[in-house]
């Protein structure tokens, strides 16, 4: 972050949302007016473990703080114990290329959850691994800033270990515990439907970015070409499925595009005149959220949306995607996926990795030069849809056509 280049507009994570300083307590009076009866945060693994052979209680005694006013304001947290940040002491044995990585994040557990289990039973190891994993080790945008696709791979592998390492750590300390992944899912489909190229291209992608993980998890046993070894340990160390849910991507086949598996994104007009926002951004289309809800349904676990949003395009946008993907969520439910909850990406606007303070997801702005918060339009329209457990006709009419 602090060398000049890999952050938009010279952003800086320091203060971010400052809830470091307190103000943690006004955002969640205002997650409590809108009607939120859970929220999620995470622990910051080098503020608990600043030295390999240092834990901080005072940082553990902050969090608890933070749990329990949550608690008194009828909210449930979930929390994530790994969101793309390591400490300097990690990065420099290697990060996430260490072999013994499962076993210094499953000592990070075995100290949090005793700290924390009593008001905290919904945890999610480690957030988007696969971003995590292809961000920093194959695209190069992401800390350590690796270029190297076979890295990536060997990087995703050690998550899988390293989730099972903490999984059975938190059900040593806590066997009520509920403990999964958040997975970001991308739905790709073919620029042509009947191009065997781009068909296949949309298979790579889906298989690599999407299924990987969480099939080596599934059989115990590590997927193509993540490895081949046999992970018995692995299996079934999923209580709930999480997923991260943004967009779509229609790919065309393109063999200058090794790098991206031989794959191009095409944006539709929409996508196009945001990508100057948001880099990352796809189409904003809502019958993803229903088919990255019904690929993980399969697993027969209950699923989280444990992220689902849109950045700030000064119209309505914002809600018309609330709406249209909430209204998503709806239909998987009635076609019998277990979808047990939903959390939109993010309450107050947020720094995003590479892209700084850029693209504003919060449902209140954040002014970054006085810390003032101030409610958006999809604040409001979130706030009734909790408040009536449904979309109204005149919300649908209003916002139901993307």
């Amino acid at each position: 972050e602090q060398t000049p280049g890999h952050i938009k507009h010279k952003d800086s994570s320091r203060v971010a949302n400052d809830w470091w300083n307190g103000r943690y307590l006004e955002d969640f009076d205002r997650a409590q007016a809108l009607g939120l009866n859970a929220l999620r945060l995470s622990v910051e693994w080098s503020r608990i473990q600043p030295r390999e052979n240092q834990f901080d209680e005072n940082a553990l005694a902050f969090y608890r703080e933070m749990l329990e006013a949550l608690h008194t304001r009828g909210m449930t947290p979930f929390v994530t114990l790994h969101h793309f940040t390591n400490p300097r002491w990690l990065a420099a044995k290697g990060g996430w290329e260490n072999p013994a990585l499962p076993q210094y994040f499953a000592r990070f557990a075995n100290q949090v959850v005793p700290a924390l289990g009593d008001l905290c039973r919904d945890w999610i190891t480690i957030n988007e691994p696969n971003v995590y994993a292809y961000n920093g080790y194959s695209a190069g945008t992401f800390p350590p800033g690796v270029k190297n696709f076979g890295r990536a791979l060997r990087v995703m592998a050690m998550q899988v270990r390293a989730h099972a390492a903490a999984y059975h750590a938190i059900k040593g300390v806590q066997p009520n515990a509920q403990v999964g992944l958040a997975y970001h899912l991308r739905i790709f489909y073919p620029n042509r439907a009947r191009s065997p190229l781009d068909r296949l291209t949309v298979s790579l992608r889906d298989r690599i970015f999407n299924r990987l993980i969480m099939q080596s998890l599934d059989h115990g046993r590590l997927a193509f070409p993540l490895g081949t070894s046999s992970l018995p340990e692995v299996r079934n160390t999923q209580d709930f499925v999480g997923v991260n849910y943004y967009y779509t991507d229609r790919v065309a086949f393109d063999l200058r595009q090794a790098g991206n598996l031989f794959g191009r994104t095409v944006l539709n007009e929409q996508a196009t005149k945001l990508k100057n926002i948001f880099d990352a951004v796809g189409n904003l289309e809502a019958f993803g959220i229903e088919n990255a809800i019904h690929s993980v349904a399969r697993y027969g676990k209950p699923i989280y949306i444990t992220e689902n949003g849109l950045f700030e395009t000064n119209d309505d946008t914002k809600a018309r995607y609330l709406v249209t993907h909430l209204a998503g969520v709806h239909r998987a439910i009635q076609a019998g996926a277990p979808v047990k909850g939903y959390f939109w990406w993010t309450l107050v606007d947020n720094f995003e990795w590479t892209e700084g303070y850029a693209p504003r997801f919060g449902l209140f702005a954040l002014d970054l030069a006085t810390q003032a918060r101030t409610p958006r339009p999809v604040a409001d329209v979130y706030a009734r849809i909790i408040r009536e457990n449904g979309i109204a006709a005149d919300l649908m009419e209003k916002y139901g056509r993307a």
